[in-house]
């Protein structure tokens, strides 16, 4: 059996910043049996910088220490979670950079397939101005 505490797991996460919602997400699969984990009497500081309103600087959690085994059933729920706190999140995007493309937080091909989208756009646009500019001016008279 191989055991390991849940504050090791958490730097295990693509994006620490969701370290929050995955503890909550380990909590309720504990108890709904996806599998077995045991609080521990230690406290851990959750790697999320979290900010107040209207105030200066950061601050972060603690959370209670739990252990748990490592099973497949467990390693298969971190990586669909870890993969779904990555991708979904409420309230922004995640800002394009080599570090969010290099660990799979943005998809690089979306992200070109967008940029080809919108320089099309641009180009028909500038096209279809030019044209119109052409054909009016060439009448004659404007009103």
């Amino acid at each position: 059996m191989t055991y390991k505490k849940l504050s090791e797991q958490i730097h295990e996460l693509s994006n620490p910043q969701r370290s929050d919602s995955f503890v909550k997400l380990f909590r309720d699969a504990v108890r709904q049996g996806k599998f077995d984990a045991t609080y521990m009497p230690e406290r851990f500081t959750m790697p999320k910088q979290f900010s107040r309103r209207g105030a200066e600087g950061t601050y972060q959690r603690d959370a209670k220490e739990m252990l748990f085994e490592i099973t497949p059933d467990f390693e298969a729920w971190f990586d669909q979670t870890n993969r779904d706190l990555a991708a979904a999140r409420k309230g922004g995007n995640i800002k394009p950079s080599v570090e969010a493309i290099e660990s799979g937080l943005v998809d690089f091909k979306k992200m070109a397939e967008e940029t080809r989208k919108k320089m099309q756009a641009s180009y028909e646009k500038g096209q279809a101005l030019g044209n119109s500019r052409a054909k009016g001016s060439k009448g004659g008279k404007r009103k």
